[in-house]
């Protein structure tokens, strides 16, 4: 079934309210008209399965005919921050972030990302991952709408980590690492919290003084293997990975 992305003011009553960029896309794209019927989704964490009843030049209504919950990600949230690689390649982590149930992106700047100063990433690039969040968002029919955080350094995002008291992190670094990661995975299954941050690196990597605030965060080197992984296939093996062993497998464990 077809789904689209709703504010929560376009809903009023028991009615939707579609306007602007959507009605083109509903009218003009997917051809759509009244007796059409479709679901929307806002961030109420509910999915409305509606009817249009009204299509006018700048504004067409749709009825709720009926409603449906939608489930909360479950903790721990997955928060992952990767230093920046070329636009495409965020583009793509954006977006499969979205449908592996990642709860957040944190992009930022280090020393070997694609962007090095902050000022470089404008905000129609910011704007465009919304736009990539939105549409990952209808596919996949989540309740709520991913975070893409502003882009900072990586000093900001190390203290943005170290201010939440649940959470852990894992630092993947290709580089010399003691730590295996189902080493640590044994580790993190004994423990509660809140949230798990992911900390990968761009194309380049991180510098021996980036690998030194790391440490001195409290997050040492984590190695998956000899092999080098491409940024994105990190991003989103590691993601998979958190998302069924320390997710799905404790949801399962406490019977949900």
């Amino acid at each position: 079934m077809r789904r689209y992305w709703v504010n929560e003011s376009d809903i009023q009553d028991n009615e939707v309210i579609i306007e602007g960029d959507l009605l083109h896309h509903l009218i003009d794209v997917c051809r759509l008209d009244v007796g059409s019927k479709f679901e929307v989704l806002c961030n109420r964490s509910k999915a409305y399965f509606v009817e249009m009843t009204e299509v006018k030049k700048r504004q067409a209504r749709a009825v709720i005919k009926e409603e449906r919950a939608i489930a909360p990600l479950p903790k721990p949230y997955i928060r992952l921050a990767v230093s920046v690689p070329r636009f495409s390649k965020l583009d793509t982590i954006i977006e499969k972030s979205v449908e592996l149930g990642v709860a957040s992106v944190h992009p930022f700047v280090s020393e070997f990302s694609f962007v090095r100063k902050l000022n470089k990433i404008t905000q129609n690039k910011r704007d465009r991952w919304g736009k990539v969040v939105v549409a990952a968002t209808q596919q996949t029919g989540r309740g709520e709408l991913m975070e893409v955080q502003p882009p900072v350094t990586l000093q900001g995002i190390l203290e943005e980590f170290n201010r939440s008291e649940s959470a852990r992190g894992l630092f993947f670094f290709e580089g010399e690492a003691s730590l295996w990661l189902p080493e640590k995975m044994a580790q993190l299954k004994q423990e509660n919290f809140d949230e798990i941050w992911l900390f990968v690196g761009s194309e380049g990597g991180f510098s021996h003084d980036e690998v030194g605030q790391f440490k001195a965060a409290g997050l040492q080197p984590i190695t998956v293997g000899e092999q080098i992984l491409r940024v994105e296939t990190a991003c989103l093996a590691l993601a998979s990975i958190i998302q069924y062993e320390l997710v799905m497998v404790r949801e399962g464990a406490h019977g949900n």
